[in-house]
């Protein structure tokens, strides 16, 4: 087991390096892919993978990426409007066929999954993004390595006890401290590619910081549905991780916020 969690997770970072590295339409289209294929491990959980509430998902997420690509829509207002009415139609006028819940879920999936995942793509774009893009990966895998590493050696008090018992609350705070160690770290490295002085690496370093918290909610989201609907894992597409949502849940979270941050403050 762990030799195939090894080498598929080794195949994953290739992938994303590739995918990263390349940037533009590549990245663009690797991550509509991956965001079709969440999409529907979250609608397959819903039972709603193979209804019109499903198919309004998919072309949503494939006008929404194609929009990226070649801009079209002049207000991100009219896709979320459009894509809102476009859900309750098929809700009303198939009545009573699909539950509250499956409606809202068909409409929030593709912004859980599609929309947040593409803010890799645009964080990628950015002027500085060939280097600031890895910030998301340093948020969500990082963290996740360091709050382990120190949750195994002194975590002793439980942070979601009912939703995840092994993660404590040493394990959170020293995911985030390392996280944003690693990241004046990275920036001190690349200080010359990014042009960063010494006060901006200590701003990459709060935004990593913000990134790991949020990073801890998207893996905590994750399995909060999991246990609702009362399944291991989303799916079976990675030998040893599970399916794309299982792998990339705190990614997910931290892709807007690196985005949005770096917009804001670099």
């Amino acid at each position: 087991m762990f030799r195939t969690r090894l080498l598929s997770g080794i195949v994953l970072v290739i992938i994303a390096l590739v995918l990263v590295i390349t940037g533009g339409d590549i990245l663009l289209a690797g991550l509509f892919a991956i965001s079709m294929v969440g999409l529907t491990e979250l609608y397959r959980v819903f039972q709603i993978e193979r209804t019109l509430l499903g198919l309004a998902g998919y072309l949503a997420a494939t006008v929404y990426y194609v929009n990226l690509g070649i801009p079209f829509i002049p207000e991100i207002e009219f896709f979320v409007l459009g894509f809102l009415i476009l859900v309750m139609a098929f809700y009303v006028f198939q009545f009573p066929k699909h539950k509250a819940e499956q409606v809202f879920a068909a409409f929030t999936g593709v912004f859980y999954v599609a929309v947040m995942l593409s803010c890799i793509y645009q964080t990628r774009m950015m002027e500085t993004g060939a280097y600031i893009v890895w910030l998301i990966f340093l948020c969500s895998w990082g963290s996740d390595t360091c709050a382990y590493c120190v949750g195994v050696l002194i975590g002793k008090h439980k942070m979601a006890p009912k939703l995840s018992p092994k993660k404590s609350i040493e394990g959170a705070v020293g995911g985030v401290l390392g996280t944003m160690l690693l990241t004046v770290l990275y920036g001190w490295i690349f200080r010359e590619q990014i042009h960063l002085t010494l006060d901006y690496i200590f701003v990459l370093a709060a935004i990593s910081g913000v990134g790991a918290l949020v990073s801890m909610i998207g893996d905590l989201s994750a399995s909060a549905i999991k246990r609702n609907y009362d399944i291991k894992d989303y799916g079976k597409l990675i030998p040893g991780h599970g399916g794309i949502l299982d792998r990339f849940d705190s990614v997910i979270f931290t892709a807007p916020m690196v985005y949005y941050l770096a917009k804001l403050f670099l």
